[in-house]
């Protein structure tokens, strides 16, 4: 893995932005960083036409109705619905000075983080018509390839907790489907579910739940992580090589909960994700020029750098944790758009307070330097 410095910027106009990258000479420039240094990065002009744009939204918990599980709950299937239509209306528009500048990029497709349904991670007859009226519901609202549901653009998604903490069930079984028909996809693991594809020479592998297993360590895990971390370093291996192609990973259980001490012989607990995993996941992906790593799973925006060491870190991996996008049970809801330049990753948020009744971008950008 490549270290490179990731930088928050506040609210600045474009304006500002250029002043600053001519203030030096070259291509670097320094701008205040989330860590309370001023770290050097490429002064791309973050304005530029992208090499591809994407949407990476998390979180979205299609629920049914309980006492008619055939149905949609109405809260869900509304706020659902709003959120894809806000995302089908944003390529083309205005992009505050505050979040950088520049207009909103045709997306070359969506990324789903995961909990695309909420009923996956309980058992009965009941639960189990609920799955499949939550799956019909995300499918309809979202389809695959960009012309067979209401969201106009390819859609990669990974399962979460709520999709299916032990590897079994409905929306896996559709998942497992959808990859065989999934726009570009180049590799797909053995058992179906791990996946990897190529958007403008930048290689994006798609993990589910968590990044395992380690199999030295032989103590029993609380989600399956159904052979993740051996479809990554294949995957990494046999399509990345020594390229230095960028690299973008999707899973997800959040890193930095479960980031510290590896001892194979301690205890199973109970945490969502083994130390021992994460760790073997860090080490997987070092000597790659990791892009960035997006998740879900927290319900809360949080962006930092990954040193594989420390929950969080001042250098290593830019990590991008998005916030719920269309839960039912409240109004304030975020996704990312994310632009990927000749050497930055570029992240902005858009956010609603209303349930997506109305939407903006929230007043900073994030930046991941690479390559």
């Amino acid at each position: 893995m490549i270290e490179r410095p990731l930088v928050t910027n506040e609210p600045w106009s474009r304006r500002d932005f250029l002043a600053r990258a001519a203030a030096v000479s070259g291509i670097a420039t320094g701008l205040a960083g989330p860590f309370g240094e001023s770290p050097t990065v490429h002064a791309e002009d973050s304005t530029a036409r992208p090499r591809v744009a994407f949407f990476v939204v998390g979180d979205t918990h299609f629920l049914a109705d309980k006492q008619s599980p055939s149905r949609m709950d109405a809260r869900s299937a509304a706020i659902c619905g709003r959120l894809v239509d806000v995302l089908n209306g944003l390529p083309g528009t205005a992009i505050p000075d505050t979040a950088g500048g520049g207009s909103v990029a045709k997306g070359a497709g969506l990324i789903h983080v995961g909990d695309c349904i909420d009923t996956g991670d309980k058992n009965g007859r009941i639960q189990e018509e609920m799955q499949r009226t939550e799956w019909s519901a995300f499918t309809d609202e979202y389809g695959l390839t960009g012309r067979d549901g209401r969201l106009q653009m390819p859609v990669y998604e990974v399962f979460g907790n709520h999709d299916s903490p032990h590897g079994t069930g409905h929306a896996l079984d559709k998942i497992k489907e959808r990859n065989q028909r999934r726009p570009g996809v180049t590799a797909v693991s053995d058992n179906g579910l791990h996946y990897s594809w190529d958007w403008a020479s930048a290689h994006f592998v798609n993990l589910g739940l968590i990044v395992g297993t380690e199999k030295k360590v032989t103590r029993k895990r609380r989600y399956a992580a159904l052979d993740s971390l051996d479809f990554l370093v294949a995957d990494l291996r046999e399509r990345v090589g020594s390229s230095n192609k960028p690299v973008i990973i999707t899973h997800h259980i959040d890193i930095a909960r479960f980031t510290g001490p590896c001892d194979p012989n301690g205890p199973a607990g109970n945490q969502e994700w083994d130390p021992c995993d994460v760790r073997a996941f860090y080490d997987a992906i070092q000597g790659f020029n990791i892009a960035g790593i997006f998740y879900g799973h927290t319900h809360v925006r949080e962006v930092f750098q990954w040193d594989g060491l420390s929950k969080k870190g001042t250098t290593g991996v830019g990590v991008f944790n998005t916030d719920n996008a269309s839960h039912f049970s409240g109004l304030s809801q975020a996704f990312f758009y994310v632009e990927l330049h000749e050497r930055q990753l570029v992240v902005r948020e858009y956010m609603t307070k209303d349930g997506w009744q109305t939407g903006s971008f929230t007043p900073q950008t994030w930046t991941s330097s690479f390559g």
